[in-house]
């Protein structure tokens, strides 16, 4: 089969230039930016202060274990807020039309332990072009062999307890960014199918430079300032990242491993017989839409559907257009997978971890068993 994947419109879908020259529509005729508004900015510095509030009141060696420990879990937890509502439209260009703006705030990321570079490739590159299909979108390869999420994925005896300690493992994704997932990614050969062998030298010295910043603001200054033993830091450091990856990997899977998602394999061709956005649709999911805390918390990422159809427009739009995609998928008979909560949308996950671990292997020993 073809490394290179093709979308192919088979059946000439103008579902997007529908929803698109609607969505265009709107903008032009309430006068609207794309980008972010005041709304918009008042979420950036309300995050910004609290990140920044929060590690400043950690360093300051004021508090006693118990309460530092509280905060260096609410850090973890703002970390990935930052992530979720200002680094990720900046990275993808859509919180402002300036392009300066867009690159100071993707610099946050490296605040948060992660490369901005790397996301760019592996995020807006790969899982936004091959979303949900095995062997391209590295997004959804949270632990291969631990973690399997398609009937295209060998199945292992360990995995009848996926759905036990899945968890556990997407709390592990912050260490794992800090530590060893941007530099794997970095010189890895390819990310998915993308190939990464030509990275600008300035990349080289961004990559090792911005992490040492990291481990300089958030290891060996806390060490040098608090006054606590070495493993009462690790528990604080440790648990703060706990916090910021489960977070992180629970938005993410939400939005595209629940019931209802497709994982579609290309033919031999290297084809999938369906146009892009279509395929977006059926490989995308929305959760708790009408909850506005989720919409303030999660920065759009519970509106995954829009985002990857308009991944140029910021999310504080999202609440709006998604009403014309809505509409616009039900006139085109195209899915719009949406869970009502956010633990609507977690009992489905749970239950697709259970379907591809626990029942897959049933399945598997029964069948050996009656060919045997």
């Amino acid at each position: 089969m073809s490394s290179k994947i093709k979308f192919t419109n088979t059946h000439k879908s103008t579902f997007f230039a529908t929803t698109r020259l609607r969505v265009e529509k709107h903008f032009q005729e309430n006068a609207t930016s794309r980008h972010a508004n005041m709304a918009m900015w008042g979420k950036t510095i309300f995050y910004l202060t609290g990140f920044l509030g929060l590690y400043l009141l950690i360093i300051s060696n004021y508090f006693s274990i118990w309460p530092m420990f509280s905060l260096a879990i609410l850090l973890g937890v703002f970390s990935a807020f930052i992530g979720f509502n200002i680094c990720h439209d900046a990275i993808h260009g859509s919180f402002s039309s300036n392009t300066k703006v867009n690159k100071v705030f993707s610099f946050l990321f490296n605040l948060i332990g992660a490369s901005p570079y790397i996301w760019n490739i592996s995020h807006n590159v790969v899982h936004h072009t091959y979303t949900n299909i095995p062997g391209h979108d590295e997004d959804i390869e949270v632990a291969p062999g631990l973690i399997r999420i398609s009937e295209e994925e060998k199945v292992f005896k360990i995995q009848r307890f996926q759905h036990l300690y899945a968890f556990g493992l997407y709390s592990l994704a912050s260490l794992s960014w800090v530590f060893r997932k941007d530099f794997v990614k970095f010189f890895q050969k390819k990310i998915g199918e993308h190939p990464t062998v030509n990275h600008p030298k300035r990349e080289y010295f961004n990559l090792f430079f911005y992490k040492a910043i990291y481990y300089f603001l958030f290891i060996a200054l806390p060490l040098l300032l608090i006054d606590i033993t070495w493993w009462q830091f690790v528990i604080g450091f440790v648990g703060m990242h706990l916090a910021e990856g489960l977070t992180m990997g629970l938005v993410f899977q939400l939005a595209h491993v629940v019931e209802g998602t497709d994982f579609p394999v290309p033919n031999e061709q290297g084809n999938i017989e369906e146009a892009w956005a279509d395929h977006q649709m059926r490989t995308t999911a929305n959760f708790a839409t009408n909850s506005k805390l989720a919409g303030f918390f999660l920065g759009g990422l519970n509106r995954q559907i829009e985002h990857h159809l308009f991944p140029k427009v910021c999310h504080i739009h999202y609440p709006v257009i998604a009403k014309i995609v809505k509409q616009t998928a039900l006139e085109f008979n195209i899915p719009y997978i949406e869970s009502p909560t956010f633990f609507a949308a977690l009992q489905s996950h749970y239950r697709m971890l259970k379907k591809f671990g626990q029942t897959a292997y049933k399945e598997q020993n029964s069948l050996i068993r009656v060919a045997a």
